[in-house]
């Protein structure tokens, strides 16, 4: 069996890298990380939670302020955010019904590693664009 001592000379081993490890707690956290960034890196979500990360808004409002999303999108979108505890909805008792949405404490946590992941890809983006057309240029059809 080999060793499982540690080069101290190694960056630890992180949670993320455990869970590509063998066995049913890697695969437990596998499964985990897997569903976590279905659910944030679909093509809105991120951009709700970037929306909401100042102050709630009424569906609308956030319609407005995501170009490009339909309103089922919208809908579904606000659903799955609000059953994974990201966001709240609240239906005021007033005619007509006002809604708003806002981020749970849990949502606010995830900005920070929202807007990490943002700003990576943006300074990344042109090295990401040359590497593209480069392979694109020696993988021609």
């Amino acid at each position: 069996m080999a060793s499982t001592r540690r080069d101290p000379s190694e960056p630890a081993t992180t949670d993320y890298e455990r869970t590509c490890e063998d066995g049913a707690a890697g695969t437990e956290h596998g499964r985990a990380v897997r569903d976590v960034l279905d659910r944030i890196g679909d093509k809105w979500s991120l951009l709700v939670i970037g929306t909401l990360r100042h102050e709630r808004r009424r569906f609308t409002e956030l319609q407005r302020h995501i170009p490009g999303i339909s309103q089922r999108m919208l809908t579904l979108t606000l659903r799955q955010l609000e059953r994974d505890g990201l966001i709240t909805r609240t239906v005021h008792a007033e005619v007509p019904p006002r809604v708003e949405y806002e981020l749970t404490s849990l949502g606010g946590t995830l900005i920070v590693h929202a807007m990490a992941l943002a700003h990576w890809a943006i300074e990344n983006r042109p090295q990401i664009e040359a590497a593209r057309v480069a392979y694109d240029s020696t993988h021609a059809r």
